[in-house]
C-alpha cells in the first residue's frame, strides 16, 4: 500500500489532527505508530488481558464519562461538520453508546462463562468445554460520519472481551477526536486504551501493524486496502462497510407512511449514514404519489434549511462537491431532479448544506445508482412486479441494510428469504442498529463479521476448545502396539457409528 492510498472510512482520510499527550506524535508515522503499538504489546505480554472486575469497572467509567462529556462532545462534532444537529448527536452518539455499555455490563458475566460441549461417547468420562479468551491488542479504525458511536462501541466490546485497544480516528473530525481522546484518557489507563492521531500516512502505518485483530468501519473500497495490509501479518479483520441499501415499498402499504419513515432515515445526519436508505423501489404507478409524500414529509421535518440547527451540513468541501456532481450527472442524462427547499432559500456553498433531493429516472449506469451516496439524495427506481424488484436488488452487491414496507406476512417472509443483506428493517428505517441484542454487520461487499449483541463479545474473543481427560479413560485402547484387540474395537466402533 502506498502513501497515495486513502484509508478514511467512506472515502475520507483516517485519523485526527493533534490531540492530548497520549496521541502518537506526527512526523515519522511508521516509527511513532509502531512505538505506540509496541508499548501496548509489551503490556499485554507482561499482564495479559483484563479481569472481569477490571472490565466491569472500566465500562462503568466509560458510560459515566460519555454522560459527563456530552456537551463538549456535541459541540466538537457540530464544529467538525459545520453544523450537526445537537439532537442527532444525542441520539446516535450519546444515547446509543451509553445503552450499549449498559447492555454489555448486564450480560458480560454470562458471555465469559465457559460453554460445556458434548463429549463423544468413546471418550467419556472426559469433558469438553469452550473458554473465551481476549485476543490481545486490538486495532480500531473509526470513521468520521458517527465519530463517537463508531469508535466507542467497538472499544466497549473489545474491552468487555478483555483486550487492550489502539484507536485510529478520522482526521476529518479533528475537534471531535481531540475531545474524545481527552475523555478516553480520563477513563482508561494508557496501557488499556490509547489513541494515535494523524493523516493518511498514519492510517497506512496503522493498518500494517501486527495486531491480534483489526476492526475497520468505512467504505468498501478502503476496506479492500485495509484487508490487504492486514494480510501481510495474517491479522484477522472485521470490516464494517457500506453500499447501496435499498428501500422496497409494496403498493399495498400506505405510501404516505412509507415516505415519512424513508425521509426520517434518509435525512438523519443529512444522509451521512452507512445504513441510510440509498435508493427506493416504488411500483411505477405510485411514483408521483411517493414523490409528493416525500416532499410533504421532508417539509414537515425541515421547514427551512440554511439556518436550521436540526439540518446537518455535509462534512467537507470534497464530499459536498462529490454530491453535487452526482446530481448534475444524473440531470444531464435525463433524470428528473426535485429539490425539497420549502423556504426557497439560497444555500451558500460555505455552509455545505444540500437540500433533500429526489432523482427520478436516472439510467442504471449513472453514478448516483452505482456509488454509495452518503448524502441527502434519494434516487427513485420503478418496478412492475415484486419479483422484478427482488431481482433488481439481487443483481447488485449485497447491501448493508434492506428496508421493506408491507403488512402481508407471507410477502415479508418472501422478501427477507429471497434477498441477502447485512441487516433488515421492516416498516421502518435505521432502527435495527439501535437494538442492543441484534448483531450488526455486513455481508459480501458490505462487510465481514459483526458486532453488537453477544456477537460483539465473540468478535473480540478467541474461542478456545478444551478437552479435559478423566483419570479413568480409554486412551490405552487407542495406543500402540496395535493388534487384534484394536481391530475388534474398531469393528465395534465403526459398526456402532454406522448404526447410529
Amino acid at each position: 500500500m502506498t502513501a497515495a492510498v486513502n484509508l478514511d472510512p467512506s472515502n475520507g482520510t483516517p485519523g485526527t489532527s493533534g490531540g492530548p499527550s497520549r496521541s502518537a506524535p506526527l512526523g515519522a508515522p511508521d516509527a511513532s505508530v509502531r512505538a505506540a503499538f509496541d508499548a501496548m504489546k509489551r503490556t499485554w505480554q507482561e499482564r495479559q488481558g483484563l479481569s472481569y472486575a477490571e472490565r466491569m469497572s472500566l465500562l462503568a467509567r466509560l458510560g459515566d464519562a460519555i454522560k459527563a462529556w456530552e456537551e463538549r462532545l456535541a459541540l466538537a462534532v457540530s464544529a467538525d461538520f459545520g453544523n450537526r444537529s445537537r439532537h442527532e448527536t444525542a441520539l446516535a452518539e450519546i444515547f446509543i453508546p451509553i445503552a450499549a455499555v449498559k447492555y454489555i455490563r448486564k450480560h458480560l458475566r454470562g458471555w465469559m462463562r465457559a460453554e460445556g460441549r458434548e463429549t463423544s461417547w468413546l471418550f467419556m468420562p472426559a469433558k469438553n468445554k469452550v473458554i473465551h479468551q481476549p485476543l490481545g491488542v486490538v486495532g480500531i479504525i473509526s470513521p468520521w460520519n458517527y465519530p463517537l458511536q463508531l469508535a466507542l462501541i467497538p472499544i466497549a466490546y473489545a474491552v468487555a472481551a478483555g483486550n487492550r485497544v489502539l484507536l485510529k480516528p478520522s482526521e476529518l473530525t479533528p475537534k471531535t477526536s481531540e475531545v474524545m481522546t481527552a475523555m478516553l484518557a480520563e477513563v482508561f489507563p494508557a496501557d488499556v486504551v490509547s489513541v494515535v492521531n494523524g493523516g493518511p500516512e498514519v492510517g497506512i502505518a496503522f493498518s500494517h501493524l501486527p495486531f491480534d485483530h483489526l476492526f475497520f468501519t468505512g467504505s468498501t473500497g478502503v476496506g479492500r486496502h485495509v484487508m490487504r495490509a492486514a494480510a501481510d501479518n495474517l491479522v484477522p479483520v472485521t470490516l464494517e462497510l457500506g453500499g447501496k441499501s435499498p428501500v422496497l415499498v409494496h403498493p399495498e402499504f400506505p405510501v404516505d407512511k412509507a415516505a415519512e419513515r424513508v425521509a426520517v432515515g434518509k435525512l438523519f445526519n443529512a444522509g451521512q449514514t452507512c445504513i441510510a436508505p440509498d435508493y427506493v423501489l416504488v411500483r411505477e404507478d405510485q411514483v408521483d404519489a411517493f414523490v409528493r409524500a416525500f416532499e410533504r414529509e421532508s417539509t414537515k421535518l425541515y421547514p427551512r434549511l440554511a439556518d436550521n440547527p436540526d439540518y446537518t451540513s455535509i462534512v467537507s468541501d470534497r464530499h459536498y462537491a462529490r454530491l453535487n456532481k452526482l446530481v448534475e450527472e444524473a440531470r444531464t442524462r435525463g433524470a428528473r431532479v426535485i429539490e425539497v427547499n420549502p423556504a426557497g432559500e439560497t444555500l451558500p456553498a460555505a455552509g455545505r448544506k444540500i437540500a433533500p433531493t429526489l432523482v427520478i429516472g436516472a439510467p442504471d449506469d449513472a453514478a448516483i445508482l452505482q456509488e454509495e451516496i452518503f448524502g441527502p439524495l434519494l434516487p427513485v427506481v420503478t418496478y412492475s412486479r415484486l419479483d422484478d424488484a427482488i431481482a433488481y436488488i439481487n443483481a447488485r452487491p449485497r447491501p448493508l441494510a434492506l428496508y421493506y414496507f408491507d403488512r402481508d406476512g407471507d410477502r415479508i417472509r418472501k422478501v427477507l428469504s429471497e434477498t441477502t443483506s447485512g441487516g433488515a428493517c421492516v416498516n421502518d428505517t435505521l432502527l435495527h442498529v439501535g437494538q442492543d441484542d441484534l448483531p450488526f454487520g455486513g455481508v459480501g461487499r458490505s462487510g465481514m463479521g459483526s458486532y453488537h449483541g453477544p456477537e460483539g463479545f465473540y468478535t473480540f474473543s478467541h474461542k478456545k476448545a478444551v478437552f479435559q481427560q478423566s483419570r479413568l479413560n480409554t486412551v490405552g485402547l487407542l495406543s500402540p502396539p496395535f493388534g487384534t484387540r484394536i481391530d475388534r474395537m474398531l469393528d465395534f466402533v465403526i459398526g456402532k457409528a454406522r448404526r447410529r
